[in-house]
């Protein structure tokens, strides 16, 4: 690149497989440009991404790719953008690169990056992922360990794995391997990996040899669960493939083998006919599950989908109830962390945050190196975070 020319810029909106893919962007983009990589999850996640991409426009040419790209391409028509769908954001040819093969979804920085897996072949009522990113790929195992070895060799000190159905691995490939599978071949084979993170799974496909996993000290004690609701008849009208008990019954079994595993989980308030019966059950399902970081959202209607069909609850009650929800992760965190003060805690620097293998921030008294495993002793608990 000549003297003067930035290099690519990449906005992230949305999940960790869209961050993974953020150095293949930049390195594709035309230089100078602004790569605006969206969601689509909410309307809200819409609008963030149109209002990222006209504030970018004062600086130099957009480029919108991502879900919002893919599925409401006309929210965009009028700014004067670039698009790019889903299917074609990691082809040089999309991007007037030439002929070639799709770039790895890798990133590094503090931590790294590596989807495993994108798309997804389930129908969630509520959900437009499988519209936006089609049908589920895999990256064949052997790939993965080369990835995750090359970044250990690197300096690389945590690597996140994830995916859009991570869960869902390797059914595609074959052999079809699993996701724990991958997990104990990892931790196996690139033995100078310090820790290893797994993104969001699905209570429904987490199969015996993930949960056996968990006893590797170096696969950090931490997983969220996209679990939606606690409540049975909310569960199937969202066509979700697991019940409340089998939510409770894999929470029992990662304990079994991980005593102080913490636990996250995706909530949904105000889902369509859910009554108060139903928010009673999800409130409920913070203390059975034992979730300690709790990501809780008011049901947005997506177009296109079955859910937003149905008898809708009304916004400013999906809106009361996600308050009541988070009120009460919110506690359910304070109490978690506050179990965590005055001892020893790895962290993986951040600069000025670090990352506890538990999933929790920890705000350092002064920056350390990004990327730096850091030994740090937490005071108080502020805001949601620990903090020296």
């Amino acid at each position: 690149m000549s003297a003067g020319i930035a290099a690519a810029k990449v906005v992230t909106h949305g999940c960790r497989s869209n961050l993974a893919e953020r150095d293949a962007l930049m390195a594709l983009a035309p230089p100078g440009a602004t790569v605006i990589n969206s969601c689509a999850v909410t309307a809200e996640a819409v609008r963030d991404a149109r209002s990222a991409a006209r504030k970018a426009l004062r600086h130099g040419s957009v480029v919108v790719t991502g879900c919002a790209a893919t599925l409401v391409p006309e929210r965009f028509s009028d700014l004067g953008v670039g698009l790019v769908p889903n299917a074609l954001k990691l082809s040089p040819v999309a991007w007037g690169r030439g002929a070639g093969g799709a770039l790895a979804a890798v990133t590094r920085q503090s931590r790294a990056f590596v989807a495993i897996q994108d798309g997804c072949d389930h129908d969630c009522t509520f959900c437009v992922t499988r519209l936006a990113r089609g049908a589920s790929r895999s990256v064949p195992v052997a790939d993965v360990v080369a990835r995750v070895r090359a970044l250990a060799d690197a300096g690389v000190n945590e690597v996140v794995l994830t995916g859009i159905d991570t869960t869902s691995y390797g059914g595609d490939l074959p052999g079809a391997p699993t996701l724990g599978g991958l997990v104990q071949t990892v931790l196996r084979d690139v033995p100078g990996l310090r820790r290893l993170r797994l993104s969001s799974l699905d209570a429904a496909e987490a199969d015996p040899a993930l949960v056996d996993a968990f006893g590797d000290a170096r696969l950090m004690p931490h997983v969220h669960l996209s679990l939606q609701s606690g409540d049975d008849l909310i569960l199937k009208r969202m066509k979700r493939r697991h019940t409340r008990a089998d939510a409770v019954r894999l929470v029992q079994r990662l304990k079994a083998v991980r005593p102080d595993i913490a636990i996250g989980a995706d909530l949904i308030a105000g889902f369509p006919t859910e009554g108060e019966t139903g928010h009673a059950n999800s409130l409920s399902l913070l203390e059975e599950c034992d979730i300690v970081h709790a990501h809780v959202f008011p049901f947005s209607p997506r177009p296109g989908t079955a859910a937003a069909r149905m008898p809708q609850v009304p916004p400013e009650v999906a809106k009361d109830r996600a308050a009541i929800l988070r009120s009460l992760g919110s506690a359910r965190k304070d109490i978690f962390l506050c179990n965590m003060l005055k001892q020893d805690i790895e962290t993986v620097s951040e600069g000025i945050l670090g990352i506890t293998p538990h999933g929790a921030k920890l705000h350092f008294r002064v920056p350390h190196l990004r990327g730096a495993i850091v030994v740090a002793v937490a005071g108080t608990v502020e805001n949601g975070m620990l903090a020296e």
